[in-house]
């Protein structure tokens, strides 16, 4: 064998250098990192356009205009209704007396005003929400896409019929309707005391019972409006998850729907409250005629504390008798302020997963 064809058939790892191989002798080290270009500083800033300053100090104004304005009306009533709280001669939160004609002598309490205002409230919403809800699903989940647009339009509508329209609905149109089922409520469940009998007769049409279901009218396109658009940002994974297994059409609502849009439906619901609350024009139409205290019965008549003030605006002649109203003023605002944000709350929830 020649040495040439020794060499050819020597194993690589023979333990020679690559000098007697006739290698370079010039070992190469890991190489170095390929550093990136460098840039100026000027670039890492990033360029604010004047337009987008403009913007954004008057977005961030118009924010803390509204937070200052919120805070100046509440400041206002706090002001105007001290001085008349520290001259009234009886409890302002119990008692039923509302006796401003004497300004030396003045006695006003909110008790029947908080009965009439909450009381007409809860009517409306025991009757809205699951015509609310029921509405929201049948739109979302029944109806066809023909039909649903212009029938969620027609909802949508209700909330731009004025409020004096729907008082004098509900006395001239809806009150002889419910004469007959009030009578009815009356006489078989009077002996439950909010069915009982009241500061009117149960037939007289312009009661508690009555303003609630113009109100529930009133309130539908809000909870309405509210619970359809949750319940159309359900994930499609989920409802196409819930058919892959089976589901019927009320599984998939029950198990998917439901639980992702309820607390949007109960925050809707807490915004048609706080609407509920402040309710003027059409209360006073339909509760203007009381002669007597209410007895706490839905079939009672009288004044919220929208309409007692709305009513009595033309008699305000002094501070102090002013100063009267505007302290039942200020309970409705921090009602209806903790109603709405409480609704705003439980909405934000919707959809996160949260109980």
């Amino acid at each position: 064998m020649t040495d040439s064809t020794k060499a050819e058939r020597r194993p690589a790892d023979t333990g020679e250098s690559g000098d007697s191989r006739g290698l370079s002798a010039t070992s190469t080290g890991p190489e170095a990192p390929i550093s990136a270009p460098e840039v100026s500083s000027s670039a890492d800033r990033s360029v604010v356009r004047t337009g987008d300053r403009v913007f954004q100090s008057l977005a961030t104004g118009s924010g803390a205009f509204v937070v200052a304005l919120i805070a100046a009306i509440g400041l206002f009533l706090l002001i105007r209704a001290v001085p008349s709280l520290q001259v009234n001669q009886v409890s302002f939160l119990f008692s039923r007396e509302w006796d401003t004609s004497d300004i030396d002598n003045l006695s006003f309490g909110i008790l029947d005003l908080a009965w009439i205002t909450v009381a007409s409230s809860l009517v409306a919403l025991a009757i809205a929400m699951p015509l609310s809800a029921a509405v929201a699903l049948y739109l979302t989940q029944y109806a066809p896409a023909a039909l649903a647009r212009p029938f969620a339009y027609v909802v949508d509508l209700l909330a731009a019929v004025p409020s004096v329209v729907y008082g004098l609905w509900g006395v001239y149109v809806l009150a002889p309707v419910l004469n007959p089922v009030a009578s009815w409520i009356n006489a078989n469940l009077g002996w439950i005391p909010i069915f009982g009998d009241g500061n009117a007769p149960a037939d007289s049409g312009a009661n508690v019972f009555t303003a609630g279901i113009v109100l529930a009218v009133m309130i539908l396109p809000i909870i309405t409006g509210v619970t359809r658009e949750v319940f159309q940002r359900t994930p499609s994974a989920q409802i196409e998850g819930a058919q892959a297994l089976g589901a019927t059409r009320w599984e998939v609502i029950r198990t998917t729907v439901w639980p992702f849009g309820r607390n949007g439906f109960v925050g809707g619901s807490m915004l048609g409250l706080g609407r509920a609350l402040g309710e003027t024009v059409a209360l006073a139409v339909i509760l203007s005629g009381a002669s007597a205290p209410p007895e706490y019965s839905i079939f009672d008549v009288g004044a919220t504390f929208a309409s007692k003030i709305a009513l009595s605006a033309a008699e305000f002649n002094h501070n102090l008798q002013v100063g009267a109203y505007i302290a039942a003023g200020l309970v409705l605002f921090v009602i209806t302020f903790v109603v709405n944000a409480l609704a705003r709350w439980i909405e934000s929830r919707s959809g996160k997963g949260e109980e």
